[in-house]
């Protein structure tokens, strides 16, 4: 879980460090107070997207920190998978440049931000004040459905076999077509093939060649230069060579070695260059060219080489090598324009194969679908009438749809929220309130099915007052027993249920704008309880309220926990 939080020139805020409950931690403000930045941040150390934009006028950068513990198994995996030494401790750090770059830290290292973004993916679930409006689209009420019923591994397995299937039926088309459209085009494959087939040309032969042209033409020259090197290393009738020179040293160097036992080794050196010397001789000779060669024939031959080598090149508008590689194209192309009803039997074969296991999974994950449904629609009600909504009757409807990538099923929520109502989409029905508590109640089961540690909610309160915030605020103590909550509220009902309480309040100090962030004290919270009663003017009567309903809450919470431990 979450247990601290460091930021610094975050927009209005210059320096804020929270020591978070593991319990519910409620976030109050007046509006603009800043309360948006702080799940901004918390955000930007999960890998969220950032803007230069929330860097606070005139600094360098922002920096958030996060301090987690208890972490998960999957993250401890996932932090090994990627080198990063586990602990029992996870420090996230994100810094914010002033010209729009980023940089992620894990544990103090230098990490990318999709590492970071995959790494803190099972350590939060926030809920925005915008995503109510998730519940209305057909592919998340589906993805929530699936979520329930840990259906990822089934939908992973699926998601495969859907797209063997729709590869094997793009590839049948394309031969399709390439068979259709085959009869100009394979002779003209057959022409390029048969045209470099004949001269079983190498990807390297243009340099060969014309280095092989280039000592033709200077046949003469290099044979003359060779045999002077040859003739200075052998001698001749007249002269003594380089080799005889050297034996005359080395024998005169060993006529000595009883004299001077030294000299042995340097007799030997002299032997090993003498070696060496009749290499160089063997290899010069072998480079001399042969007389009897017919240079002239030769260099016609190269010559011709060159210029198909060059004409192909001009013809198909790169090098040799390349030509070469796009043949092997080429022959599979007219491989399969040659073999295309094989080939589109063989396919056809597999497709059929691959269709019947897309059928076979789709099956069973409809299957898991409706048994998840009934019992999440009812787990999702039982919450829902604990939230104020006694007469909600909520079901998943399931339909068969046209197969895609998440299956064969249409999944829609349907709703009635009032005695005698008839289901509808949720859409059609649902008021901002009724979609808030909808919300908390299925991320609330969710949370349970996914062993969440920490979950925030940015203003889950919208369009809910009275008796329904209370039992919001009442529920949302009750998940946080099992897990850490963060809760971004206007509303005192739910305020009041804090574990711990922290106020962010803006102000302006030598004309600059700045937001703190404090822990409440017991006094303090009541204060601010007035405040979210009364508004601008907090009168005594406002002040008994605050009073009242602070007691009244924990007298609930303390109630809870006796029944909790005799339980």
């Amino acid at each position: 879980m979450l247990r601290e939080l460091s930021i610094e020139n975050l927009a209005v805020i210059e320096k804020a460090s929270i020591a978070f409950d593991d319990k519910l931690n409620v976030f109050t403000g007046e509006t603009g107070a800043g309360k948006s930045i702080l799940i901004g941040g918390i955000n930007a150390i999960l890998g969220g997207r950032v803007s230069k934009d929330i860097v606070r006028a005139g600094t360098e950068k922002a920096v958030v920190t996060g301090l987690f513990d208890d972490l998960p198994e999957s993250v401890r995996t996932k932090l090994s998978d990627n080198g990063f030494a586990v602990d029992d401790e996870l420090l996230l750090q994100r810094d914010i440049h002033a010209d729009g770059k980023s940089t992620a830290r894990i544990n103090g290292r230098a990490t990318t931000v999709a590492i970071l973004r995959d790494i803190a993916s099972e350590l939060i679930d926030i809920h925005g004040q915008h995503d109510n409006r998730l519940l209305m689209d057909g592919d998340n009420q589906r993805e929530i459905l699936d979520s329930y019923g840990k259906n990822s591994g089934l939908l992973s397995e699926y998601a495969t076999a859907f797209k063997e299937f729709s590869a094997l039926s793009r590839k049948i088309k394309e031969v399709s077509r390439k068979k259709t459209e085959s009869l100009e085009k394979a002779e003209l494959l057959r022409e390029r093939l048969e045209e470099l087939d004949r001269y079983n040309f190498s990807a390297d032969e243009e340099e060969t060649v014309k280095q092989k042209i280039e000592e033709l033409r200077n046949a003469e020259y290099i044979s003359e230069n060779l045999y002077n090197a040859q003739t200075a290393i052998s001698g001749d009738d007249d002269t003594d060579g380089a080799y005889s020179m050297l034996e005359y040293c080395k024998n005169s160097v060993s006529s000595l070695s009883e004299t001077i036992p030294e000299l042995d080794k340097l007799a030997e050196r002299i032997s090993d260059m003498l070696v060496e010397l009749e290499d160089i001789r063997e290899e010069i000779v072998q480079r001399i060219p042969d007389e009897d060669e017919d240079t002239a024939g030769m260099l016609g031959v190269l010559e011709e080489r060159l210029s198909v080598i060059l004409r192909l090149q001009r013809k198909y508008g790169t090098d040799l090598a390349q030509i070469l590689e796009n043949s092997e194209k080429w022959r599979n192309e007219l491989y399969e324009i040659d073999n295309g009803d094989d080939i589109i039997e063989e396919l056809t074969e597999k497709k059929k194969e691959a269709g019947e296991k897309v059928k076979r999974l789709a099956t069973e994950l409809t299957s898991r679908r409706k048994k998840a449904a009934d019992e999440l629609a009812k787990r999702i009600s039982a919450e829902l009438t604990f939230l104020d909504m006694p007469d909600i009757r909520l079901v998943f409807d399931i339909s068969q749809d046209k197969v895609t990538l998440s299956g064969m099923d249409k999944v829609e929520m349907l709703i009635s929220v009032n005695k005698g109502e008839d289901l509808k989409p949720m859409s059609k029905i649902a008021s901002g309130g009724e979609l808030s508590r909808i919300m908390l109640a299925v991320k609330n089961v969710l949370a349970e099915t996914d062993k969440l540690h920490t979950m925030i909610f940015d203003e889950i309160d919208t369009g809910i007052s009275g008796r329904a915030a209370a039992k919001v605020g009442l529920k949302l103590h009750e998940a946080a027993e099992n897990r850490q909550i963060l809760c971004v509220t206007h509303l005192a009902q739910i305020a009041a249920m804090a574990d711990t309480h922290f106020e962010i309040k803006k102000s302006v100090e030598n004309g600059v704008t700045a937001t703190k962030i404090r822990k409440l004290t017991e006094k303090d919270e009541v204060d601010e309880l007035a405040r979210l009663l009364g508004g601008a003017e907090i009168t005594e009567k406002v002040r008994e309220n605050a009073e009242e309903m602070k007691r009244l809450a924990e007298e609930t919470k303390n109630h809870r926990a006796v029944l909790q431990t005799a339980g």
